[in-house]
């Protein structure tokens, strides 16, 4: 003990800490602060500064934020001295179940409040409003709305407001929603001139300057960066290979089979052999894939005779089979396997895991970061298993699986990922007028009534919708008045209109995020299934569904169909690319890892192999197709009677290519970041495309009035068609990138 306290005394910082608090962290066996735990104490004490701090999963975060937060507010009993904000229940029940401790020796409260927290918890919070409150943005909002009145008297000692979990916010609709929550807070308790010091944690945040300039938009107070800068464990990984070879032909009229696929069959083997025994992460990114693999697995287990260990977890499963399973994680007394979607990936604290495996390409690199940090704490290597399957090649084969595009673009975010340490920057352009509508409502209903130059000065004139014209801002309130969802009053006022009032009154009102709409794939009248649907969808443009190549022939975005008929071609592309809007950076290093020929990781001076032999040998097919087609050099190639252009750039400018040529008259298509153009040649697109660099540069809002399911975000549906196409538009697409681009190839 005397060892540690001379350790910790040398540190100026710590001795900043209230005098309970650093007899906590040596009850705890600490020998040493970590350095983002001391590089964070000034700063937050400070109170004048918003902090942002980025390090892997388990590197202390939590404790950075939360000693130094809990020492100002240590001694604040009337009123709460933390607010706490996180996008998980499960992770705001984690960190009560970690706080309880500090907060007892600190003789502080700490409340979890979201939507499971019962009644009574509740109640007595507001009675005493002290310590630590856990909440969730759609918490925050209800208490905003409902009893503005108590928020005001109970929050006005904040002395800081953490932000859990910070990526999956920044750059998305439920990140402007939060920008607004405390934006509005601080307006609602006088501090919008000595605003509250927001500190956020994550682990996963590519461009800082932009993730800091996104914490307060108004820039009001500094915002200083706390990064992790020590080593890492030791990180091992390996990419598996399979060959997928077709299932026996059926004479099933839809030409849609169920069956498995030989290499999916192979790939639960292979699961099953190398985790049986331990606990792991199984990401299969898919729901439908989730349930396939967990049952393929506990097949597995119960054909040799042991027990179960492998279990799905995915956002469509009831609260108590997920609670259960991540229980039985935590415990660490029985090998568990988590078989799971994207639910799994955030900061949830489910105990020691060994490994994670995907057995899909991950759908970006930030996402692989994420994941792979819950494995490997505790001085363990982190452990990274990618099982990646190709078709076998015929004469029909796509133009994407020849070239492997698959175990490519897996290659591709794994060097990323190990050798340049890149994340995929946030968005922070997009206009997100669902969020401003639901904002405007909230505001409202909050208020009672409002005036117009109220609403937009505290939206945005200084809020998060800054991006928002005058013009913009007059064509919703009027839109929004003539659908009755507000009543201007003869004193200038704005109130709830009736079909407002339903809206704001109903339960799920709180949150501004949805998961994709579900699609009727629809074929001469008869429905082949559903299909989540959140790319653009374009009349007759193909689509993959159910191993088969279709043309869309309508889209009802009311109905939520697509009415197709069957395509001619060749097979269609096995893989699509993810369909969640990969980068640029990511399909750049794909062609240079193909132009360079070699797919091995730099580390240091070292190359280092990570795939096993059937991966490799599905890597050389698709170089050697590269080369084949002197993909090297050209960006624009014929195959047979169909033209194919290979940008190797984002799926922002593959939309806009497609969006352009279909308005010239072309059928094309994009599958994986290739656009397909049928029945044309080579020097017919040429000019095509060099008319359209010719031509005045069209508007993102231009192309978007062609798509027909623009409901990307969740009250889109309540837009008016002018907005509703300038926040897609400014989301699907990039025309001057992608003319740019045509300058430059042709």
């Amino acid at each position: 003990m005397n060892w540690q306290v001379s350790q910790f005394s040398e540190s100026n910082d710590f001795a900043r800490l209230d005098p309970r608090i650093q007899k906590w962290v040596y009850k705890q066996g600490w020998q040493d602060l970590r350095d983002i735990q001391k590089k964070s104490i000034t700063p937050i004490l400070a109170g004048n500064t918003d902090v942002v701090i980025s390090a892997s999963t388990a590197a202390g975060k939590t404790e950075a934020a939360f000693l130094p937060a809990c020492s100002l507010a240590a001694d604040k009993k009337e009123g709460f001295g933390i607010l706490y904000i996180s996008p998980l229940k499960a992770l705001i029940n984690d960190q009560y179940r970690r706080l309880v401790s500090l907060c007892d020796d600190l003789d502080m409260a700490v409340t979890a409040w979201h939507g499971d927290s019962s009644q009574a918890r509740k109640k007595y919070a507001k009675q005493n409003p002290e310590g630590i409150l856990l909440i969730t943005p759609e918490s925050l909002e209800s208490l905003l709305m409902r009893e503005p009145g108590w928020v005001r008297s109970a929050f006005e000692t904040i002395q800081g407001i953490i932000i859990d979990e910070y990526h999956a916010f920044v750059g998305f609709e439920r990140g402007c929603h939060l920008q607004s929550l405390m934006h509005r807070l601080e307006h609602l308790i006088d501090r919008h001139t000595q605003p509250i010091p927001r500190i956020a944690l994550s682990a996963t945040l590519g461009d800082m300057d932009s993730v800091q300039s996104y914490l307060r938009p108004s820039k009001l107070i500094p915002c200083q960066l706390i990064q992790d800068k020590q080593a890492r464990n030791t990180l091992k990984i390996q990419v598996r290979g399979y060959l997928n070879k077709p299932p026996p032909k059926t004479h099933n009229p839809d030409g849609i089979t169920s069956q498995p696929s030989s290499a999916d069959e192979k790939i639960a083997d292979d699961l099953f052999g190398t985790l049986r025994g331990e606990s792991h992460l199984i990401f299969a990114n898919s729901r439908r894939r989730t349930e396939h693999f967990a049952v393929s697995l506990s097949d597995l287990c119960e054909r040799h005779h042991v027990p179960n260990e492998f279990f799905p977890h995915h956002g469509s499963l009831s609260k108590e089979l997920r609670f259960e399973l991540e229980g039985r994680l935590h415990k660490e007394n029985l090998p568990t396997t988590a078989v799971c979607t994207m639910t799994l990936e955030l900061g949830i604290d489910i105990g020691k895991v060994k490994s994670i495996a995907q057995v899909t390409a991950p759908h970006s690199v930030a996402s692989l970061r994420q994941r792979l940090g819950r494995s490997g704490r505790r001085g363990e290597p982190a452990i990274l298993r990618i099982y990646i399957s190709e078709d076998e090649l015929n004469v029909n084969s796509s133009l994407g699986d020849k070239l492997r595009l698959e175990l490519l673009q897996s290659i591709a975010m794994l060097r990323l990922l190990v050798s340049e340490k890149w994340y995929e920057p946030p968005d922070i352009h997009l206009y997100h007028f669902s969020t401003l509508l639901h904002q405007i409502l909230a505001i409202i209903a909050q208020w009672g009534g409002v005036r117009p130059d109220q609403v937009w000065g505290l939206l945005c004139k200084s809020g998060p919708f800054r991006r928002t014209t005058v013009d913009h801002f007059k064509t919703l309130l009027s839109y929004m008045g003539q659908t009755d969802f507000i009543v201007q009053l003869n004193s200038g006022e704005l109130v709830l209109g009736k079909t407002g009032e339903r809206l704001v009154n109903h339960y799920s009102f709180y949150s501004v995020f949805k998961t994709p709409d579900e699609y009727r794939i629809v074929v001469e009248g008869k429905t082949l299934g559903t299909l989540p649907i959140d790319s653009m969808i374009l009349p007759d443009q193909h689509i993959v569904f159910g191993g088969r190549r279709w043309k869309v022939k309508d889209v009802d975005s009311e109905k939520k169909t697509i009415s197709v008929t069957p395509a001619k071609g060749g097979e269609p592309p096995r893989f699509g690319g993810g369909g969640m809007g990969i980068h640029d950076r990511i399909r750049q290093e794909m062609y240079e890892i193909y132009r360079s020929g070699d797919h091995r990781i730099s580390v240091g001076d070292v190359k280092l192999e990570f795939m096993d032999e059937i991966g490799q040998n599905l890597f050389r097919e698709g170089l050697e197709y590269f080369r084949d087609i002197n993909l090297e050099f050209d960006r624009i190639v014929q195959l047979g009677s169909d033209v194919f252009i290979v940008p190797w750039m984002g799926d922002k400018l593959a939309n806009t290519l497609v969006a352009m040529l279909k308005s010239s008259g072309y059928e094309a298509s994009a599958f994986a970041g290739i656009i397909e153009i049928n029945n044309a040649n080579k020097s017919e697109i040429g000019e095509c495309l060099k008319s359209i660099i010719s031509s005045p540069i069209p508007e993102n809002t231009e192309l978007a009035k062609a798509v027909k399911n623009k409901h990307t975000e969740k009250f889109d549906h309540l837009l008016p068609e002018q907005l509703l196409n300038t926040a897609y538009g400014a989301k699907a697409f990039d025309t001057e990138k992608t003319v740019l681009w045509l300058s430059r190839i042709l």
